[in-house]
């Protein structure tokens, strides 16, 4: 590391003059590229409502997962009902609103449906009002659509118990921060040297340097990626989802940000993780692809039997993913019903041949799907 007298990448006497190795960067963005190619070459073959599906299944995880990654779990269906509502998806019966999902998907859907728009002041203010519509941050009181005033001292990004903190990052002071904003929005709006791919991922960095917020930067950081990511793709939906690959890779993505905050103004290496967990995050849509491809066969085989609400309810859990084993008293617990209930519509899916008893022993009979025919 060549970082002479200052600390953080924002005392550099070059900031904000981004340096890398574009030789070094060429064959990751070409083989992300081809990744991308990959994915939507399949899509293109599967119509418009499996695209939905697809573009659905990705902003869940990625509103669920940026949540994630701050340690506020959000409800799953109630943040795939949101968006589904929003894009006229139809998925059946909607789940209750969730207040603190509504904002989350707000912003997310505005960076990635919209990301042509300019990238204001306003706007940067509107998603941050979207993620903390009560004024507060836990019990916090906190300044909501407006940049951190560092009244409490100065933005730190700590861990550790009281008394035995640690200090991974400090921001730029609160007084600098109209005019590090506009420059960064001046960078942002304008087209500039950069391969659009890399402009992602020095957006992301950039603003997560700059801090500006009280909190929900690291939320607005991806989000501004995604923003970034749609203009390079050059399509407002969304088919695969970085925050979820960042929070498979949490630690990673914390140590790869301290260490380039702590670095030289040659981020190469920071690009290079993020390109990296970009060609990841889009291999892990391709699995969710087939997750969508098999449901969607699922229904067109099965979907003249008669089921009732409970049954198609428990079927789909089972289709995206059923964490567990499924028993009798789970059915009954996740359907609301007793378990004689539970019983019968088990014994009425076994009957058509939707569902067969597992293999495995134990205590408690469980069930899977049948295989659907090719």
């Amino acid at each position: 590391m060549n970082s002479g007298d200052y600390v953080y990448l924002w005392q550099a006497s070059e900031w904000p003059t981004w340096h890398f190795d574009l030789t070094a960067l060429a064959n990751p963005m070409a083989e992300v590229s081809r990744a991308q190619g990959m994915l939507l070459g399949r899509l293109a073959d599967v119509g418009m409502a499996l695209r939905d599906q697809a573009s659905l299944a990705a902003l869940t995880e990625d509103v669920v997962k940026t949540s994630e990654i701050e340690g506020e779990a959000l409800n799953v269906e109630s943040v795939r009902s949101s968006i589904a509502r929003r894009l006229g998806v139809d998925i059946g019966a909607l789940a209750p609103v969730d207040r603190h999902a509504e904002g989350v998907v707000d912003m997310i859907l505005d960076a990635t449906t919209n990301a042509t728009a300019p990238v204001t002041q306003e706007r940067l203010f509107g998603w941050h009002a979207a993620l903390f519509p009560t004024g507060y941050s836990g019990l916090s009181k906190i300044r909501v659509g407006n940049w951190r005033d560092d009244a409490s001292g100065p933005m730190q990004v700590v861990s550790g118990p009281i008394g035995r903190q640690r200090v991974h990052y400090e921001a730029p002071p609160a007084e600098h921060l109209e005019a590090e904003t506009s420059r960064f929005l001046e960078w942002v709006n304008r087209q500039t040297d950069e391969p659009l791919l890399l402009k992602a991922g020095l957006g992301h960095l950039w603003f997560v340097t700059l801090h500006p917020f009280d909190d929900g930067n690291g939320r607005i950081a991806r989000a501004m990626g995604d923003l970034l990511l749609s203009r390079a793709d050059g399509s407002p939906q969304r088919f695969y989802s970085l925050s979820a690959q960042i929070q498979r890779e949490r630690k990673a993505y914390y140590a790869i940000l301290e260490r380039t905050q702590k670095g030289s103004m040659d981020v190469t290496e920071w690009l290079l993780w993020f390109l990296g967990a970009l060609h990841r995050a889009i291999d892990q849509a391709q699995i969710s692809l087939n997750t969508v491809l098999a449901k969607a066969r699922f229904w067109q085989h099965w979907g003249t039997t008669p089921l009732n609400a409970r049954q198609v309810k428990l079927l789909n859990r089972l289709l995206d993913g059923f964490d567990g084993k499924l028993t009798t008293s789970k059915w009954a617990a996740i359907a609301k019903c007793s378990q004689d209930t539970a019983l019968r519509d088990i014994n009425e899916l076994l009957n058509h041949g939707v569902l067969c008893k597992a293999d495995a022993g134990g205590r408690s009979t469980c069930y899977v799907l049948n295989e659907v025919p090719q």
